[in-house]
């Protein structure tokens, strides 16, 4: 097997192992902070939303340091890290005494973390140009097909084994994941000569100032996380809305994994329409099917309406990412291709922490329907940013 082939392979599954093991925790978070003593419901509501989202905040801080060490020292070397680091913090999750033991596990983990981010770079960069586009969207459907069993896999678990013993299953589950990539996956990186030491806002400065789409590309990754991340915390509730149920988990479980199914079966396809047709045309098609596809989810009247309209907003998700990694991997200025994808990857966790929030705000003050629209609308300014800011200059770079 091609080189490439078998690291984008290995990756993929690894991966997969990453996002089901992380995001097994997530459903039953309120409840281990009651195991650990949290038992006022106000309490556990503002300890739930504080320590999910500290690991995106250090996240957000440190992406651009361990971009700038991958261009310097490799990006394997990044991924085991994250790997390896992420498997010990989360085993001693499953010890923590109190919630302010976990909180601070959380923002290590946030620290350490970057698994998603280094494999996506390892492959991109090792992988020849005309198929970047297909290797990200298969690279995305591990990522995304993970982020659906985890929850499922850890519900499972907790009820078979208790939750602190989740935290020792998933850390296993990112151990094994990290031990294949050191056995089996081959980086093809030489180390530059001289590497000049430069602070982070000039790698800025110097990456923008090459490409100046750059910013225009991280100003679309950011909004598309925002106006996503925050609709699918309160799923649940418009769920419960149509279903007229109280017991709508399973139901409401079936509307966020409908979105991830699609995206999951699109990823491939589209990416390797990126390789044919152009990544920014794929990128600047997905967004305007978004935007079209989001506005009836505001108009449902009965819940398999709102899982069929998920379903056909998750077809079009599929090529935002891959498609935006893949330009970024085309613009990087050579010898800065893990800083270019630290920066965007900050932008995404800045959107995965602030879209919740905001999500929550808009809900309270338009209802859940007026919350499709606004989330419309934002993916609606991301498609002008590519049309006005993007497509022209890349044009332009084109002809020239």
């Amino acid at each position: 097997m091609v080189k490439w082939r078998k690291n984008l392979y290995i990756l993929m599954a690894a991966q997969f192992f990453v996002m089901a093991a992380m995001t097994m925790i997530v459903p039953f978070l309120p409840l281990y902070l009651q195991e650990l003593g949290v038992t006022d419901p106000g309490q556990i509501s503002i300890w739930s939303g504080v320590i999910f989202g500290v690991n995106f905040l250090t996240a957000f801080l440190f992406a651009p340091l361990w971009g700038k060490i991958a261009d310097r020292q490799g990006r394997k070397l990044m991924v085991l890290r994250s790997g390896f680091g992420m498997a010990i913090v989360m085993v001693l999750m499953g010890f923590a005494t109190g919630p302010w033991s976990l909180f601070f596990l959380r923002m290590l983990n946030g620290t350490i973390s970057g698994f998603i981010p280094a494999s996506i770079a390892l492959v991109s960069t090792n992988t020849p140009k005309e198929y970047a586009g297909r290797a990200l969207g298969l690279l995305q459907s591990g990522t995304v097909a993970g982020t659906i069993c985890g929850p499922l896999i850890g519900g499972l678990l907790a009820d078979a084994f208790g939750f602190r013993a989740i935290f020792n299953i998933t850390g296993l589950g990112i151990a094994v994941a990290a031990v294949a990539v050191l056995f089996l996956v081959k980086e093809d990186f030489e180390k530059p000569e001289k590497a000049e030491k430069t602070k982070t806002s000039d790698d800025f400065k110097k990456i923008a100032g090459v490409q100046p789409m750059m910013i225009p590309l991280y100003t679309v990754i950011f909004l598309v996380q925002f106006a996503l991340i925050g609709v699918n915390p309160l799923i649940s509730v418009f769920v419960g809305e149509l279903s007229g149920r109280e017991e709508n988990a399973f139901y409401a479980g079936l509307a966020v994994a409908s979105l991830g199914v699609a995206n999951m079966l699109a990823s491939p396809k589209l990416g390797k329409l990126s390789d044919t047709r152009g990544a920014q045309y794929v990128l600047f098609g997905s967004l305007i099917g978004a935007v079209l596809l989001s506005i009836p989810q505001a108009f449902v009247t009965n819940l398999w309406q709102l899982i069929v309209a998920r379903f056909l907003v998750g077809l079009c998700l599929g090529g935002l990412l891959p498609a935006a990694n893949t330009l970024i991997r085309q613009l990087s200025p050579q010898g800065m291709e893990s800083r270019a994808y630290g920066f965007s990857n900050s932008f995404l966790f800045l959107g995965n922490m602030l879209g919740p929030a905001a999500g929550g705000l808009i809900s309270a003050a338009l209802g859940m329907r007026g919350l499709f629209l606004i989330s419309a609308a934002i993916l609606g300014a991301a498609a002008f940013v590519m049309y006005a800011k993007v497509l022209p200059k890349l044009a332009q770079r084109t002809e020239s």
